[in-house]
């Protein structure tokens, strides 16, 4: 039993299902979530418009459906999905991203956190950020960047110089992920390309044996 507020509405946290992170906050009513449940992908109601909306019904930016799950207590509902594209409106792949407290020392590195960084400095650009002025730019100057690292990495690995390449593969991972963030692909886009084709290789193998 779902316990809907007074206006017949329970908040719905939209996580990532591959990274773990917190994605968006939206409102659902009985019909939207029956919508989600029947169509597998997140439809939401918006309190400002009064009516229903299927997230990336304009931007194309669907969530597919994994795992629905409620509280202890019936009125947070967590919905796990699979993103394709970005999460909010802003561009940004994340709508928690206007950080107001952050324990740098005990915070992990991730690719996810990078790639929201990234998306940040894009959106806000802050000045004196090398990130926004590749971003500033364009897309142009991102290309000759990663074309520069790539030829670093293989430079370094043909000196077979182990930390100067690790050194180079991580200036050409950064650069490739500013290219990412700039032309809108983001890291499950990348992550779901490299399950189908192990999905492929697996039914090849598969086959190979019969």
């Amino acid at each position: 039993m779902i316990n809907f507020n007074e206006a017949g509405l329970i908040p719905a946290i939209v996580q990532d299902f591959h990274t773990r992170e917190v994605l968006m906050l939206a409102y659902m009513n009985e019909e939207s979530i029956n919508i989600t449940k029947e169509e597998g992908y997140t439809c939401f109601y918006s309190r400002s418009r009064k009516r229903l909306w299927r997230k990336g019904e304009e931007s194309g930016h669907k969530q597919q459906v994994i795992k629905m799950s409620l509280d202890c207590d019936a009125d947070t509902i967590l919905i796990e999905v699979v993103q394709t594209g970005v999460a909010c409106h802003t561009g940004a792949p994340s709508c928690f991203f206007n950080i107001e407290f952050e324990n740098v020392d005990k915070a992990p590195f991730s690719t996810q956190g990078l790639y929201t960084l990234l998306s940040d400095r894009k959106v806000r650009k802050p000045e004196g950020s090398y990130t926004t002025y590749l971003f500033e730019k364009g897309k142009e100057k991102i290309l000759k960047k990663v074309g520069e690292e790539a030829t670093e990495v293989i430079i370094g690995a043909m000196k077979n110089d182990k930390q100067e390449t690790i050194y180079e593969i991580a200036d050409l991972a950064y650069h490739t992920m500013v290219l990412m963030v700039e032309m809108d692909i983001s890291i499950n886009d990348i992550k779901n390309e490299l399950s189908s084709r192990h999905i492929i290789d697996k039914k090849i193998k598969q086959e190979s044996l019969k």
